[in-house]
């Protein structure tokens, strides 16, 4: 039986947890993951787990922090004073906002402490530095063919 490797396209079901238990991500039968392994689409470490499975095999694995959402950063965090901050908006930790830096890019930051007037904002990845445990099923390969 033909093993995963590298430029095939990949059909798998996931559930994706925390070492809590707790459920961070899924799909199921009906609406599989589909991607072609090698073309990092997909987090390293659940990529580097599908490489060499078989159709219908199951495996559980532990993906480190450094193979899923990378390492909590501090350089990412930083505190703004509310006055600094666009007039309007209404702040409580956990909200999620959009910025844009002054090279015109955008990326999403986390409200994660409001104090004496000042905001501290987060732009790490919510999952970054947490061990991340996927139970994965190999579905199905499609290999491409050289003709």
């Amino acid at each position: 039986m033909p093993r995963a490797q590298e430029g095939d396209l990949v059909r798998v079901i996931y559930q994706g947890t925390l070492e809590d238990g707790s459920v961070f991500d899924s799909s199921d039968e009906d609406e599989p993951l589909m991607f072609v392994l090698g073309e990092d689409s997909v987090l390293p470490g659940f990529e580097k787990a599908i490489l060499g499975m078989e159709i219908g095999e199951q495996k559980t694995v532990r993906v480190p922090p450094e193979e899923g959402f990378g390492i909590h950063q501090e350089r990412l965090v930083d505190e703004f004073s509310l006055d600094s901050l666009p007039e309007g908006l209404q702040l409580k930790i956990g909200t999620q906002l959009e910025i844009t830096a002054e090279d015109g890019s955008r990326f999403q930051v986390v409200v994660t402490d409001i104090h004496s007037g000042r905001a501290t904002l987060d732009a790490n990845h919510p999952l970054a530095g947490h061990a991340l445990i996927f139970h994965i099923e190999l579905l199905s390969i499609d290999r491409p063919t050289i003709n």
